[in-house]
């Protein structure tokens, strides 16, 4: 299966942030929207890194309570890793187990075309574990 297939059902809504966002204003972003990471973008809408929960947590130690006055651009991971629609959900699987991480986002002809997270790769692959034994049941009950 590829990318593609997952934004399809997904939808391809992306929640961004400035890299001058206040880590406040992002948390307060990652909790109203339900989501466990943005894509932190600059002029022209380009890429400029994720920030991601696990970023902010792994800070407070480090910052403390003035860990909320930061701006993104201080704790976001700046080499992202990213997809195409049409890469196999495999590949990207490995790339998310390999580097441990938890969202790609997904870019088509240099723009944004959406985010895949770790929870929509493993649902995809549910899903064909699912289709695969009804299939297997059903070949059972037919034979």
């Amino acid at each position: 299966m590829k990318v593609a297939a997952i934004l399809k059902n997904k939808g391809n809504n992306v929640v961004t942030a400035s890299p001058d966002d206040t880590i406040a204003t992002v948390a307060e972003l990652l909790k109203r929207e339900g989501i466990g990471a943005v894509i932190v973008t600059g002029a022209g809408g380009a890429v400029s890194g994720i920030l991601s929960e696990r970023d902010i947590v792994r800070a407070i130690p480090e910052k403390g309570s003035g860990l909320l006055e930061s701006r993104a651009a201080d704790l976001m991971t700046r080499e992202v890793v990213t997809c195409t629609p049409d890469m196999d959900v495999d590949e990207v699987r490995k790339l998310m187990t390999e580097g441990r991480f938890r969202h790609v986002p997904v870019m088509a002809d240099g723009r944004l075309a959406g985010v895949i997270s770790v929870g929509d790769v493993v649902k995809q692959r549910l899903d064909e574990l699912e289709a695969e034994a009804g299939a297997l049941r059903s070949y059972i009950s037919t034979g």
